[in-house]
């Protein structure tokens, strides 16, 4: 129970192209999303609101390795009702390449119930290989291992931004998307559908929208392969707009309540 909240934030990133870039997904330029730009989501389970969920773009650029960066962070917790039974506290982070949107490094901070990781990972773009440090809850030390991954390579958090240059004006209704990544120590792939266009009624109005159905793999959490279906704003913003998973201890799902700082103006429809 007290990882369902971790699992759907989790889902929300898988479902915004967690992995590497293939050559079969056509990449746009970014013009999606820059420096000071946030974003919260409310997190339903059945009826209830359990918790709350923030993306946030620093809004001062870093260097690592010499590359401008993005300082893109993911934050998701328990609403206070709900966090005696199941406390989430969690923080995804990375710094983005501003040019070729690759991960140059990432961070981790999970507090679910008694469970705690904190990780750090630098990744070597050039050998296409990332060292991983994990904090030793005993004796306080970060522990390496090196692991090999596909070329330009991303994080969680930068598979959330590669969603939003995606050209889908050159992917047709039922193309499915494969998508290779990295995640804590081994690399994964992931097949999302593109299965159209739909109009989302949200609580800051009614927004076009691309509808995506990602096929999860056999896991504990989510109730088959369709389980997930996710939705991004139809326009130059290409914002996560909603998620609706059907989980085993029952249906949850991500909303977009505000949003402040967008690159370009969110078309809301009258």
């Amino acid at each position: 129970m007290k990882f369902w909240l971790a699992g759907i934030l989790l889902v929300l990133v898988l479902s915004s192209f967690l992995g590497s870039r293939p050559k079969s997904i056509p990449i746009t330029k970014n013009s999606s999303y820059g420096i000071g730009e946030e974003l919260e989501y409310r997190v339903n389970l059945a009826f209830f609101t359990v918790g709350k969920a923030i993306t946030r773009i620093d809004k001062q650029y870093h260097t690592i390795n010499s590359r401008t960066c993005y300082k893109v962070d993911a934050y998701g917790e328990t609403s206070d009702w709900i966090s005696w039974v199941a406390k989430v506290n969690d923080n995804w982070g990375a710094y983005i390449d501003t040019s070729t949107l690759s991960t140059q490094s990432a961070y981790r901070m999970l507090r679910e119930g008694h469970y705690r990781r904190d990780e750090q990972v630098h990744f070597d773009q050039d050998k296409n290989k990332v060292e991983v440090k994990v904090r030793n809850r005993d004796t306080g030390v970060y522990e390496s291992k090196f692991y090999d991954v596909p070329k330009n390579a991303t994080d969680l958090v930068g598979g959330f931004l590669l969603l939003r240059v995606i050209d889908f004006g050159k992917v047709s209704v039922g193309d499915t998307l494969t998508i290779s990544g990295f995640l804590e120590d081994a690399s994964y792939n992931l097949k999302v559908i593109y299965t159209g266009k739909e109009v989302v009624h949200s609580k800051v109005g009614k927004i076009p929208c691309i509808r995506l159905r990602p096929i999860m793999p056999k896991n504990s959490l989510f109730d088959g392969e369709n389980s997930i279906l996710c939705w991004i704003s139809d326009d130059m913003n290409r914002i996560p707009v909603k998620l609706q998973a059907k989980m085993f201890i029952g249906s949850t799902g991500l909303e977009l309540v505000r949003f402040r700082g967008l690159r370009n103006q969110l078309k809301i429809l009258p």
